[in-house]
Order: structure tokens, then C-alpha cells, then sequence
């Protein structure tokens, strides 16, 4: 009986331990900051990326859209690591809700006549799959960038 407690206690300790490393362990700006015309898609399936012909266009201005999906970053607590909403290229770390696994997203606003394209990049820093997530994600903040 005392080492089933021992036992549970130890992986208690483990999990709240872990949780904390993810939530703590940096994103540098530096590495996470990409520019999306030169991403090359990892080979684990832990992320989604909208580039090129795949973009979504939204009619819009820059500003507006810019303004838009840095709403719904904040509204999910996303973090700006790098770059400004208003120069169009900006990155976000997003940690899940339990456990504080990062996410990085990266978008790149294009101003297209009388709209703008969306390019966009979200990928997980640990594991191998995100069960949807990332697609999930940008999903939301491309209907959000639609208004």
C-alpha cells in the first residue's frame, strides 16, 4: 500500500513538474520569428500552414485584418514575441490551458488591390501530433480575420 502511495505521489510530482517546464521554457523570438515564403513544412504533422495559393484573401485593408486577428491572439492568450501587428508580420506563443504546451504562430499580412492575404503558420514546439490544433486554430483566427 505504501508504494502504490509512493508511486502516485511520485507521478503527481512528475506531472505538476511538467507543467511547469511548459509553461516556463522559453520562445525565443529569434528562432520562432520566421519569414512564411521560406518555411519548410516539418516532417512530424504537428502544425498547419496557410501560404501562397493556399492563402486565404480577405477583403479588407491591412490594418483592419491586422487588428482583427491580434484580437482573437489576445482573446485566447496568445503572447506577441515578435514584430507588430501594424507592419503586418507578427509572432504569437500560445500555451495550452492545462498543461502549457507552446504554440507558435506566425502570419504574414499581404495587401492584395482591395484586400489582403493571409499567410499564416502554427506549430507546435513539443510532440509529435496535435490532434488537429494548429488547423483548428487557424481556422478560428482566419474567421476572425474575416470579421
Amino acid at each position: 500500500m505504501r508504494s502504490l502511495f509512493l508511486l502516485t505521489a511520485l507521478a503527481l510530482a512528475a506531472l505538476i513538474g511538467a507543467a511547469v517546464f511548459f509553461r516556463v521554457v522559453p520562445m525565443p523570438a529569434a528562432a520562432w520569428h520566421v519569414e512564411l515564403g521560406a518555411v519548410t513544412p516539418p516532417a512530424s504533422p504537428n502544425f498547419a500552414l496557410l501560404t501562397g495559393t493556399g492563402a486565404p484573401v480577405i477583403a479588407a485593408d491591412l490594418a483592419t485584418v491586422a487588428a482583427r486577428i491580434d484580437a482573437q491572439a489576445q482573446s485566447e492568450g496568445a503572447r506577441l514575441i515578435a514584430g507588430e501587428p501594424g507592419t503586418g508580420h507578427m509572432t504569437y506563443v500560445v500555451r495550452s490551458r492545462i498543461m502549457g504546451f507552446p504554440d507558435a504562430v506566425s502570419i504574414r499580412l499581404l495587401p492584395q488591390a482591395q484586400a489582403t492575404r493571409v499567410e499564416i503558420y502554427s506549430r507546435s514546439r513539443f510532440g509529435h501530433s496535435d490532434i488537429g490544433v494548429n488547423a483548428a486554430r487557424l481556422a478560428r483566427w482566419v474567421a476572425a480575420a474575416r470579421g
